[in-house]
């Protein structure tokens, strides 16, 4: 599929393309609230563990439906009006929980929020790309995911604000982190709308079957694995660490090894900052084989600590291992197909689903010989992790 080369934006141009541009980040991690909101929905409701447990699993779902098909609406619409389609469905799965908290309200709140979050990673990184050479594009989305980061750490701050401070909340309580986030997405889809953005002209639109092809090639499927793995660690941590806490600490609270995922997300926010200067200064192949390695260690470290503190360590090192392995990925199987973009960001935003997977499999571990099975299955997918990185190409 040929495109037309266009020249990339440079100084003040740039900035006042980019800025707009990681408005739509922080939107991306609206989705995030899922996490901490769903809880506050179970108590509410009274809700049953698996009742409660499938608005987060919606979002996953959501990713193995719309990834493809939204590539190829790129190609007909554009990678920003497709961005703006996917801030408009953010839009209205933020405003539907402010008229109520029913079960049935909340189920379409939350898969529109995953619908809205699937379009938007699938077109908003491609986009980046019109604005950003390809040897500065993995730090660019490294540094969209740190914007990201911070709406995932200001939505339980913000939930749980809400919920100490009905009066000065209107009533809504938690739900007062709909109304604000709803805010914040009407000043991205204003600020995104009005900046002119140069974008390639596909020369036909491809269809599904088109898209699936391209797994055909040897270095395309490497990177969809690669996107697998790095959901699947993701995840795996987030569910596994508080488990691993309770397993081997004696006496330990569940609510003191929750903070385990805290640790988690602190290293990997941490990780996204800083990976966004050092991807401008040592090669990707580089950067992503120290990355590799920090979780490998991780994981030898996890099958046999016993103390808080060693664990607390193993979880912080995969956070901050794991937090520059997407966008290294997506950037490398974006400059190999330029001309196929859209449909490559498709599949890979598909191999997200991958974060249902490996907990799967991690559960039928740990059930058979406890958390260190759980661990070696991590373990398998940091090992896949190192084989890429001999695979990775120069920008």
């Amino acid at each position: 599929m040929a495109t037309v080369s266009l020249d990339k934006p440079t100084g003040r141009s740039m900035i006042m393309q980019i800025v707009p541009v990681m408005f739509c980040f922080f939107a991306m991690g609206f989705v995030d609230l899922v996490g901490t909101a769903s809880n506050f929905v179970q108590r509410d409701l009274n809700l049953t563990d698996s009742q409660a447990n499938l608005f987060p699993s919606l979002v996953f779902f959501w990713f193995l439906i719309f990834s493809v098909p939204t590539g190829m609406l790129m190609n007909r619409i554009g990678r920003k009006n497709t961005v703006l389609v996917s801030l408009v469905v953010t839009l209205l799965s933020l405003v539907v929980p402010i008229f109520g908290n029913s079960y049935g309200i909340m189920l379409v709140a939350f898969s529109l929020l995953g619908i809205g979050n699937a379009i938007m990673q699938t077109s908003l990184n491609p986009l980046v790309s019109n604005l950003i050479s390809p040897s500065k594009l993995a730090s660019t989305l490294t540094f969209g995911q740190f914007v990201k980061a911070i709406a995932s750490f200001l939505a339980p701050i913000i939930i749980a604000w809400g919920a100490a401070n009905t009066i000065s909340t209107f009533d809504l309580g938690w739900r007062a982190i709909f109304a604000i986030y709803a805010i914040v997405c009407l000043i991205s889809i204003s600020a995104l709308g009005a900046t002119p953005i140069k974008e390639e002209k596909p020369d036909k639109a491809s269809g599904v079957v088109e898209c699936l092809k391209l797994l055909g090639r040897p270095f395309v499927l490497l990177c969809f694995i690669g996107i697998m793995c790095h959901v699947g660690i993701d995840v795996g941590t987030n569910t596994t660490a508080p488990k691993i806490m309770l397993e081997r600490v004696a006496g330990i609270a569940l609510e003191d090894a929750a903070y385990a995922t805290v640790i988690y997300f602190i290293c990997r926010t941490a990780g996204c900052f800083l990976g966004g200067f050092l991807l401008r200064l040592m090669s990707p192949k580089v950067f992503f084989g120290l990355s590799v390695l920090i979780m490998l260690a991780a994981m030898v470290l996890l099958f046999s600590a016993s103390s808080m503190s060693l664990i607390y360590v193993g979880v912080g090192m995969i956070g901050f291992g794991n937090s520059n392995i997407f966008s290294v990925v997506f950037a490398q199987a974006l400059n190999h197909a330029p001309k196929e973009q859209n449909e490559v960001s498709g599949l890979m935003i598909m191999g997200l689903f991958g974060g249902t997977v490996f907990p799967l499999a991690m559960g039928f571990a740990s059930e058979a010989v406890g958390q260190a099975g759980a661990v070696a299955i991590m373990t398998a997918g940091v090992a896949y992790l190192l084989f890429y990185t001999l695979r990775i190409k120069k920008a």
